[in-house]
């Protein structure tokens, strides 16, 4: 099984991605993200641009990366991951569909939510991620409107047993208290501040 998180920034996708990692014990997180790093670092300069989504080798590379995985890989693959274009979406997400068994969830919040989610990790209202909220908004309104988690008022605990659920993947009963959850949390905040 592949699970698609998707969602605008600060939506709670990494944290949802690694909650589901730590409760289910045959499953691997992948972030197509990385590549994005790598091909930006990688070409001049006059050649970048601003959304690493729009390099079509970056499409190409994390579907043939997850292809890989999901051949050799008896688990689950967690993937969190915005994707607002219907394009990119069915280029990965539509053609991995087509050969594994794929679920797809968006985490949908307020903007209000999501702009207090990204101030916490030290992202204030002219980052990228804030300026990108309406545009995500809009695209998973119009143009990728599967299943939706609306998580304004969820914890991320709840957020992981609602995509499990729509998944069809049984989750174990957490067993983290509330001090291990606390830490756990803030190490995956600290290590995906880019």
């Amino acid at each position: 099984m592949i699970l698609w998180i998707n969602g605008a920034f600060g939506s709670g996708k990494t944290q949802t991605a690694y909650e589901l990692h730590h409760r289910l014990p045959d499953s691997f997180v992948y972030d197509p993200e990385n590549i994005g790093y790598v091909i930006r670092r990688n070409v001049p300069e006059s050649v970048r641009t601003e959304n690493f989504q729009d390099y079509p080798m970056w499409r190409t590379f994390n579907f043939e990366m997850l292809d890989y995985i999901a051949k050799n890989y008896s688990g689950n693959i967690i993937v969190p991951m915005t994707i607002t274009s219907r394009k990119y979406y069915d280029e990965i997400i539509g053609r991995l569909s087509e050969k594994y068994d794929v679920a797809h969830v968006i985490l949908y919040a307020e903007k209000e939510t999501l702009l207090k989610r990204l101030a916490s990790r030290l992202e204030g209202q002219n980052s990228w991620a804030a300026c990108q909220i309406d545009r995500c908004i809009r695209a998973f309104q119009e143009d990728i409107t599967e299943y939706k988690i609306h998580t304004d008022t969820l914890t991320i605990s709840q957020t992981a047993e609602k995509a499990a659920e729509a998944a069809g993947i049984a989750l174990p009963k957490d067993t983290q208290n509330g001090l291990q959850k606390f830490i756990g949390r803030n190490i995956t905040k600290l290590k995906h501040i880019r």
